[in-house]
């Protein structure tokens, strides 16, 4: 099975421009294509895995990636899929979160001669002279057609800025740039890319006369229709020092069972056939499933060594056996501790496992809060220096584990 063909079977591809074409390019590594990431916090994030997988996959293959970080892009924000303006950031920061993107990608795209290239649309686009941008590119682009783009459409209630209504130039003006810079002949983003990645080749064709192609992958999500990704702390990071290894490993591991398969076929790089063999097994074997899943996807991002930690250290939390020692822990100072010990709220709050103490009186009220295996039955329960010295287990709901110790 060729690489296109591999993409429609694990479910990656959304929509095409023109696919015999896609289908030749990248079926015999002739594609030089570019995916582009905004850098909008200083990690990357879930939202980010199916692309980063995408690139390596495709570079497998012999097509030639180009990573393009928006430092020019990112001073404006991309309207798809907000229903608010996102906050502008600083140049600093800016600069930061691209070093920060560079660094984690590593680990999945092979950088180097005739190999993948990294590259920053800031280079280029905040170099332009705005009367000329009009002239040789605005002319380029109805605004008719610009309002009925599903980009821009869901915003138009609310209101739009024309400070993000010339995001798409901007993309559009990046594929054309790397066009007739690098040779770039595709993109490839998320579904909700879609109308600014048509700009991009209709601009290419109007400027130049080139073909030029596009593909999006199929958005990530769950069962329910919602985005996979979040937690009730917020994204899952490929920082670890955001997200650990072991919060990384236990979010795939509690995804729900419909979502199980989807997410192996389409994250992790499981020979398809063995995928086929696991869609047989009895749904006895669910559980098996997930540890599949959430060990091959933290072993992608943090290794194969903190993936074997993570999952002893979630065998630890459901039998009672083997190495917790990978578990997310609050050491707390000594002196900040009063002689009788701390309440479970104080202490849940001290871990950062709530946004404020209402919020945690109204989950022990509710039963969803565990103190080394036994359900907290009081909000005024206090747990004692003497047990915090040998280290507690905390359990919030049925997904989120810490550790507290004093140090």
């Amino acid at each position: 099975m060729q690489i296109y063909e591999e993409l429609q079977a694990r479910g990656l591809i959304a929509q095409v421009t023109d696919e015999k074409e896609i289908r030749e390019l990248i079926n015999n590594g002739g594609a030089r294509f570019y995916i582009g990431f905004d850098p909008t916090a200083d990690s990357l994030h879930v939202g980010h895995f199916m692309a980063l997988c995408l690139m390596k996959r495709l570079q497998m293959a012999g097509n030639k990636p180009i990573v393009l970080l928006g430092g020019g892009t990112g001073m404006v924000g991309d309207p798809s899929g907000r229903t608010d303006m996102r906050p502008m950031m600083t140049p600093d920061i800016i600069r930061h979160n691209c070093e920060c993107f560079k660094k984690q990608m590593e680990r999945f795209i092979e950088f180097g001669e005739d190999k993948a290239v990294i590259v920053n649309n800031g280079d280029w686009l905040l170099d332009l002279k705005y009367v000329d941008l009009l002239r040789e590119v605005g002319a380029h682009f109805s605004v008719n057609n610009m309002l009925r783009a599903e980009c821009y459409k869901q915003r138009m209630e609310r209101g739009l800025s024309f400070f993000e209504f010339n995001y798409m130039i901007m993309q559009a003006y990046d594929f054309l740039h790397l066009h007739e810079t690098l040779g770039c002949n595709m993109q490839f983003g998320g579904d909700d890319q879609w109308s600014n990645m048509l700009a991009g080749t209709e601009l290419i064709r109007r400027k130049l006369g080139d073909d030029a192609y596009a593909m999006t992958i199929t958005l990530l999500m769950n069962s329910e229709g919602k985005k996979m990704g979040k937690t009730a702390k917020g994204a899952v990071w490929l920082d670890p020092a955001k997200t650990s290894p072991f919060e990384f490993y236990q979010y795939w591991r509690n995804v729900d069972d419909a979502d199980v398969m989807k997410c192996i076929r389409m994250l992790t790089f499981v020979p398809l056939e063995t995928i086929a063999e696991m869609d047989k097994w009895e749904d006895s074997r669910i559980n098996e499933k997930k540890d599949i899943l959430a060990w091959e996807l933290t072993a992608l991002v943090h290794g194969k060594e903190e993936a074997d930690k993570a999952k002893e250290a979630s065998r630890a939390l459901f039998s009672g056996e083997g190495d917790d020692s990978s578990m997310p822990t609050t050491t707390l100072s000594a002196a900040d501790v009063p002689a009788e010990g701390l309440s479970v709220i104080d202490l849940m709050i001290a871990c950062g496992l709530g946004k404020s103490k209402g919020e945690i009186r109204r989950l022990i009220q509710q039963g969803g809060v565990t103190v080394d295996g036994a359900k907290v039955e009081s909000i005024d329960e206090i747990v004692s220096c003497e047990r915090l010295a040998g280290g507690v287990k905390i359990r919030k709901g049925k997904k989120v584990f810490h550790r507290a110790v004093i140090g």
